[in-house]
């Protein structure tokens, strides 16, 4: 009888069996878990990337090659990043209807699945810059102030110190940034497209280019106001200017030669 009583457990022993339980089921969560989610997300990108080569072989290889490595037609795509594809794509410049010294905007024929299953497969050709989030790309508490003078500063002379565009050479040309979605002006900043430089965040910081969207957002909205009345486009002084010497000197000749005619008239009488 004392055997037995002296093996008899202690009132915590059960408690401490179910802790223990606890921390074992615990620790084999925390040690299986992660692994299923990162394979998870390893097979949902694998299934992506084949779904954008399928895409890639019917609208895409003709000019850019098999497997991205560029023909006489299109220039390589190792490297661009799913950034580049986004913007290309999702803007309509991309497939291009015709060679050209640049590709326009139009409208755009893949949705945004198709588009993103695309930049998987052309970010799986090499590193680049990468598709920007949501938070990225918000220009809300952002410098309005100091994004008129990077933009003014890095932008303005291709642009537009309003974003209107404006003429390049070799039948190039600055688009304009009105109505472009934020996402796309920083995916251009990211990548340099066509005759654009690139600004990556070593160059221009994350901040910087919320700064330049919130600028862009600010200058062409509904709520910006013009004080000076016409501003013929906001094409800058040189338009100004044509105007004023074609309509504003144009006119002062006519009128001066109104004026001779009828003195002329008169004098005759």
């Amino acid at each position: 009888m004392k055997k037995l009583s002296a093996r008899r457990r202690h009132p915590l022993a059960a408690v401490v069996v179910l802790l223990l339980a606890l921390a074992a089921t615990g620790g084999l969560y925390a040690a299986f878990a992660p692994a299923g989610k990162a394979q998870a997300d390893e097979t949902a990108q694998s299934l992506a990337i084949d779904e954008g080569k399928k895409l890639y072989s019917v609208g895409c290889a003709s000019c850019h090659g098999s497997g991205g490595q560029g023909t006489t037609d299109g220039p390589s795509l190792v490297g661009v990043g799913s950034a580049a594809v986004d913007f290309q794509v999702g803007t309509g410049r991309m497939p291009a209807q015709q060679p050209g010294p640049q590709v326009p905007k139009k409208k755009v024929i893949y949705t945004q699945v198709e588009i993103d299953q695309l930049a998987a497969y052309v970010a799986s050709l090499g590193a680049g810059p990468i598709t920007p989030t949501k938070s990225q790309v918000d220009p809300s508490g952002a410098d309005v102030a100091k994004g008129g003078d990077l933009f003014r500063t890095n932008c303005a002379q291709c642009h537009n110190f309003t974003g209107e565009g404006g003429a390049l050479t070799n039948g190039k040309y600055a688009p304009s940034l009105e109505g472009v979605s934020p996402k796309h002006i920083y995916e251009a900043m990211q990548t340099g497209p066509q005759s654009m430089p690139s600004f990556p965040d070593s160059t221009m910081p994350e901040q910087e280019k919320k700064d330049i969207i919130a600028y862009i957002k600010t200058v062409n909205g509904d709520e910006s106001e013009t004080p000076g009345g016409l501003a013929l486009g906001g094409l800058g002084p040189v338009s100004e200017g044509l105007f004023g010497w074609i309509f504003g000197l144009g006119g002062l000749i006519a009128i001066a030669v109104w004026v001779a005619a009828h003195t002329a008239k008169a004098k005759k009488s």
